[in-house]
């Protein structure tokens, strides 16, 4: 799909400026809608607050995907960018609660389909690629 150009590869997290290989971080206090409104905050597992990289992400995912005029995106679950209907609970544990990543919720807000990578098969049959 990618070397057909009907798909782009894109992480929200290198967009926001983030190493590779980057610290594990989760959403505490709510999900990424939240992080997005001001109320919930994206901390890194040493307890760095990283919210605005994660912000700065999904702001730029976002442009690209108005750039490129796309409709859907499929996104990685449990991520705290990423995450379509599940992330982290915030514990650094291993549990997750229903929620969203910062990304996932921008992209919903702005009217793009959002899906995890375990709708992918789903949706290529869905347009019969």
């Amino acid at each position: 799909m990618i070397d057909q150009k009907k798909a782009v590869s894109v992480c929200p997290e290198l967009l926001g400026g983030f190493p590779v290989p980057r610290e594990p971080a989760e959403i505490t206090g709510g999900d990424g809608g939240d992080v997005l409104d001001g109320t919930a905050r994206v901390i890194e597992k040493s307890g760095r607050d990283v919210t605005e990289l994660y912000i700065n992400g999904a702001y730029a995912a976002l442009k690209k995907a108005e750039e490129l005029q796309v409709s859907t995106v499929v996104l990685k679950e449990f991520s705290p960018s990423c995450g379509s209907s599940v992330i982290y609970n915030g514990g650094f544990t291993g549990g997750k609660v229903a929620g969203e990543g910062v990304t996932s919720a921008l992209l919903k807000r702005n009217g793009i389909r959002v899906v995890s990578e375990k709708e992918l098969e789903e949706l290529l049959e869905a347009f019969q690629l």
